[in-house]
């Protein structure tokens, strides 16, 4: 099955929104997880100029992106299947999405489901809370995890072919490999 663009795009996007706001390790490092206008400058600058000058604009964006994150958190993260489902229709039901095509420049029609909460938080919810549940219709349920990386706790979003991929990104992997090599030569870890 082939999954919808946009959801491979808005995937590491989503990612990048739990990790910012939620975790405490990341990379093997401790970081502070943002909130507030930090929270919502830091994720704004990750999106294009027109959306993330309208999150910008949205009062109280960062307080209503830490809920958003933490919402896709735990459905990123629920140990069991038939919660996660749950989590992720909860959320497409709270943020009220809603499907309509879009032709973007270069590509053909495609699907989008903002939320219809009237803010632009509201709107990335619907559209987040939908791609997961795409991932999971096209890729199976286990397709979400933790990065396990020694002291990190970001997530991932294994868009993968086979289903391999155990680590948030190329830093954690090379980390893993590093100590796994060391603890195979009796060099201990790191």
């Amino acid at each position: 099955m082939e999954i919808a663009c946009n959801v491979t795009r808005q995937a590491p996007l989503i990612a990048e929104l739990v990790n910012l706001a939620t975790a405490h390790q990341r990379g093997g490092a401790s970081v502070r997880p943002l909130t507030g206008e930090d929270l919502a400058a830091a994720f704004a600058a990750q999106l294009g100029e027109r959306t993330g000058a309208a999150l910008r604009a949205v009062p109280d964006a960062g307080r209503r992106l830490g809920e958003l994150a933490a919402e896709l958190r735990q459905a990123l993260l629920a140990e069991h299947p038939a919660d996660q489902a749950g989590r992720i229709n909860a959320m497409i039901r709270k943020y009220g999405a809603q499907p309509y095509l879009v032709e973007d420049v270069g590509q053909p029609f495609h699907l989008h489901f903002h939320g219809s909460g009237g803010t632009e938080v509201e709107a990335l919810g619907g559209e987040f809370a939908t791609a997961l549940a795409l991932i999971v219709d096209g890729y199976g349920p286990g397709r979400f995890g933790r990065c396990e990386a020694h002291q990190c706790e970001a997530v991932y979003i294994d868009l993968t072919r086979n289903g391999s991929r155990r680590y948030c990104g190329a830093a954690c992997t090379a980390r893993a490999k590093t100590a796994a090599y060391r603890s195979r030569r009796g060099g201990g870890t790191t």
